[in-house]
């Protein structure tokens, strides 16, 4: 009888451990974009990290490229393609008035693909409100979630970017 008790304490956890184990989980979308001014540069510098398979799907499905981000095979117009989405999907206004910004490239780190971004000549004694709208995978991903940090001379501010409200704004 102690054998019958000992064999079910180890079988229920086996038990569970299987269930979630198959069982599928729901995937997290989500981005992470760092906005920081550069006092030495007086430029914003911005990094947007998204999952590769995510942005890879999604060039696929809006241009009918096979991309194969951050493979040997990789696209060599992948950069063109990612920078063309960024522009559509990606925008920084001060005082109302859209900012143009260079992208600068991308590298990969583990299972993100992180984009460089920049908006140079920067005076932001001139400059009262920015806002920044990403819209970045909600076209592809209903769940999607763009979380924004801002950082300028001191101060911080972060947004949680969605589909239906993708657009921050904060006084400078």
């Amino acid at each position: 009888m102690m054998k019958l008790k000992k064999a079910k304490l180890w079988v229920l956890p086996l038990v569970i451990l299987l269930f979630f184990s198959f069982s599928s989980a729901h995937k997290f979308y989500v981005s992470v974009t760092n906005i920081s001014y550069s006092e030495d540069d007086k430029a914003f510098q911005i990094t947007s990290r998204v999952f590769i398979d995510d942005l890879d799907k999604l060039l696929k499905e809006r241009y009918g490229i096979e991309t194969k981000l951050a493979t040997p095979k990789e696209s060599e117009i992948a950069d063109e393609y990612i920078e063309k989405y960024f522009r559509t999907k990606f925008v920084v206004e001060f005082d109302g008035e859209i900012v143009p910004y260079n992208f600068l490239g991308k590298r990969y780190d583990t299972d993100v693909v992180i984009c460089y971004l920049e908006i140079p000549d920067v005076d932001l004694s001139k400059i009262k409100t920015m806002s920044v709208q990403n819209e970045v995978l909600t076209d592809l991903f209903d769940e999607q979630k763009n979380v924004v940090h801002v950082k300028w001379k001191g101060n911080k501010k972060s947004f949680v970017l969605i589909r239906e409200n993708n657009k921050g704004m904060l006084n400078l």
